[in-house]
C-alpha cells in the first residue's frame, strides 16, 4: 500500500507574538488581530428605549409607537433600530440576555462580522444594554389632557362672510343643540365642536343636516388597543360642509341641471335656505328646491353675493303677473341711487351725460315695493362674471337688473339703540391671534379683521329686523338699559345729521317677540346684539 503524505503547509510567525500561523494578509494570529482591530468601534454599548405604560407601546424610530411584548421579535427589532453604526457591519445573530422584567434594563447579545483586510473577516460577539425610559405617547398625552374628546364635528362653509354661521349659532341656541359640547374652537372657514362621546357628535350632525343643507364625511383614528381585553379606543371626526350659497345670492344653474329642475331658467335668486336651498326665477316666479344630494352631485357656486349688490330707487312699479305667497311678479322702473353709477349707465343707454339712467326690469318683489322705495339688486349691465354657466346664456334675454330685497335707508341713517339682544355660544379663553373680544364663538369667525366681523354681524342683525320670517327661527331677548357702542358711520352708512322720516312699513321687532329671561339663560356671560 502506497503512503500519500499530506500536503506541506507553510507557516509563518505572527508579527506580534511569534506564534506559527498560516499566512494571511495581516501576518497576525487571531488573538493579536482581535487585540489590534475592534470591529464594534462606532456601535454604542448603551442606549435607551421609550416605553408608554398607559398603552404598553414602545417608540419605534423615528415616531411610530408599536406594541411589543417583553423579549419579543418586535422589541428586538426596535432595539436594533436604535443602534447607530450597525449598518456598517454584517449582523450574524442577535438575542436577548435574560433580565428581570421590572429592572428597566434590556440586554441584547449581538454577533457581527466585518472584513478588516483583504480576505480577512473577523467575527465578534458583544453586548448592548438598553435603559427603558417611561413616558407618555402623544395619544395618551391627549387623553390625559384637560377636556379630552372622543369625537369632533368640523363645520365648514367656504364663503367670504359669516352670516350663515351667525344664523346657525342662533339655531343651535334655540334648540339647545350644544348642551353636550365640551368646547368649540375656531378654524379656517368654520368651527370645530368637541364631544366626549361619539353619540353626541352624531346627534349634532343630524341636527345640522336638519337645519342647513350639508354633506358629511366621517373618519376614525385608532388610539390604543388593550391586548388583555381585546378592546380598542378610537377618535371619530365628522366633517360637515355647508352648501356655499346663502340667502339673496344670485345663482346661475348649469343649463343641464336647470332642465332637470322643472326646466327653470338658469338665472335665479336664492330666496330661502333651509335643509335645502330654494331658488326662484325673478322673471317668472318659478321655484326649485335643490336638496343636498342633488347639489353635491353637480355643485355650482354663487354668481354674486349680497356684498355685490347696488342700491336702486324704485320710480314706478306695476303688478303684471301671478302671485306666489308674499311675492308678486311686477314690472318696475328703477334708477341707481349713486349718481356716479347712474351717470355711467346713462352713456350706455343714450340718455346723455348728467342724466340718471332709467332701467326697466321684472321683479318678484311687487307686493313689497312701492314707488319711492329703495331696493338692493345686482347690476348685470355693469357686471363681468367669470362663470361658464353664465357665459352660455343669451345676452339679449338677460335682465339689466335683478332686485333681491327692500332696504330702509331712512331708518338706517339714524343711530338707534336696539331694544333686543342675542345670546352667543360660550367661547374659550380669548386668543389675540383670533381677534380678541369677538361676537361669541361663532361670531368671531375669521376675527383677524375685526371690522369685517362687525360688518357681518351688523348685516345679520339687519336681516333679523327686516325679515319677520327669519326672526321666528331665533330667540330674541329684551335688552337692558346699558348704552351700546355705535358702529362707525363710514363703515355702516350712518349719517347722524339726517332728519328724514322713518319708513312706515319698517318691520319693527315687537315686544311680544322678545323673551325676558336673558340672564337666566345666558351662555357666555355677555349680551350680544344691540348697537
Amino acid at each position: 500500500m502506497e503512503y500519500i503524505a499530506p500536503p506541506l503547509v507553510h507557516r509563518v510567525l505572527c508579527a506580534d507574538c511569534g506564534t506559527p500561523i498560516e499566512p494571511n494578509s495581516a501576518n497576525l494570529c487571531i488573538a493579536c488581530l482581535r487585540n489590534s482591530v475592534d470591529i464594534t468601534e462606532g456601535i454604542p454599548k448603551q442606549s435607551t428605549v421609550n416605553f408608554c405604560r398607559n398603552c404598553d407601546r414602545y417608540l419605534s424610530p423615528p415616531a411610530t409607537w408599536t406594541i411589543a411584548e417583553h423579549e419579543s421579535r418586535e422589541l428586538l427589532a426596535i432595539c436594533l433600530k436604535k443602534l447607530k453604526g450597525l449598518n456598517k457591519v454584517r449582523l450574524v445573530d442577535a438575542g436577548f440576555i435574560w433580565t428581570e422584567p421590572h429592572s428597566k434594563r434590556i440586554r441584547v447579545k449581538l454577533t457581527i462580522q466585518k472584513e478588516v483586510f483583504t480576505s480577512t473577516i473577523i467575527q465578534q460577539i458583544f453586548e448592548v444594554e438598553y435603559v427603558v425610559v417611561h413616558g407618555q405617547c402623544p395619544d395618551c398625552t391627549k387623553l390625559a389632557a384637560k377636556n379630552t374628546w372622543k369625537a369632533m364635528v368640523q363645520v365648514r362653509q367656504k364663503v367670504n362672510h359669516k352670516r350663515t354661521f351667525l344664523y346657525l349659532e342662533q339655531l343651535i341656541l334655540k334648540h339647545n343643540a350644544h348642551k353636550d359640547t365640551i368646547s368649540i374652537k375656531e378654524a379656517k372657514d368654520g368651527l370645530d365642536f368637541f364631544y366626549a362621546q361619539r353619540s353626541h357628535a352624531i346627534k349634532m350632525v343630524e341636527f345640522l343636516s336638519a337645519v342647513v343643507p350639508v354633506r358629511t364625511k366621517s373618519s376614525e383614528q385608532l388610539l390604543s388597543t388593550d391586548t388583555h381585553s381585546g378592546t380598542s379606543s378610537y377618535k371619530f371626526t365628522y366633517s360637515v360642509e355647508i352648501i356655499p350659497i346663502c340667502k339673496d345670492d344670485l345663482v346661475c344653474i348649469p343649463p343641464k341641471q336647470a332642465r332637470s329642475l322643472s326646466n327653470i331658467q338658469p338665472l335665479t335668486v336664492c330666496a330661502r335656505v333651509g335643509n335645502s336651498i330654494h331658488l326662484m326665477d325673478p322673471q317668472t316666479l318659478q321655484v326649485a328646491d335643490v336638496t343636498s344630494p342633488v347639489y353635491w352631485r353637480t355643485p355650482f357656486d354663487s354668481l354674486a353675493t349680497a356684498s355685490d349688490t347696488v342700491e336702486f330707487l324704485i320710480l314706478d312699479i306695476e303688478p303684471s303677473g301671478p302671485k306666489r305667497g308674499k311675492f308678486v311678479l311686477s314690472d318696475a322702473q328703477v334708477t341707481p341711487v349713486n349718481s356716479s353709477v347712474g351717470g355711467q349707465a346713462s352713456e350706455w343707454v343714450g340718455d346723455g351725460e348728467g342724466q340718471d339712467a332709467i332701467f326697466h326690469t321684472r321683479t318678484h318683489l311687487g307686493g313689497i315695493l312701492q314707488p319711492g322705495d329703495t331696493a338692493l339688486g345686482y347690476f348685470l349691465t355693469k357686471a363681468n362674471y367669470n362663470n361658464s354657466a353664465f357665459d352660455t346664456l343669451d345676452p339679449t334675454q338677460l335682465p339689466d337688473i335683478v332686485l333681491v330685497k327692500k332696504t330702509y335707508p331712512n331708518r338706517r341713517k339714524k343711530v338707534r339703540t336696539r331694544n333686543w339682544r342675542l345670546k352667543s355660544i360660550a367661547k374659550e379663553a380669548e386668543d389675540p391671534a383670533t381677534g380678541g373680544h369677538g361676537r361669541g364663538a361663532l361670531g368671531r369667525m375669521g376675527g383677524v379683521d375685526q371690522a369685517k366681523v362687525e360688518r357681518d354681524y351688523e348685516m345679520f342683525l339687519r336681516e333679523l329686523e327686516e325679515d319677520p320670517e327669519l326672526r321666528g327661527n331665533v330667540n330674541l331677548y329684551k335688552a337692558d338699559d346699558a348704552p351700546e357702542k355705535k358702529v362707525a358711520a363710514d363703515e355702516m352708512d350712518v349719517d347722524e345729521g339726517t332728519e328724514d322720516e322713518d319708513e312706515p312699513d319698517f318691520p319693527d321687532v315687537q315686544l311680544d317677540e322678545l323673551l325676558n329671561n336673558f340672564e337666566d339663560m345666558s351662555i357666555s356671560g355677555e349680551a350680544e346684539g344691540a348697537h
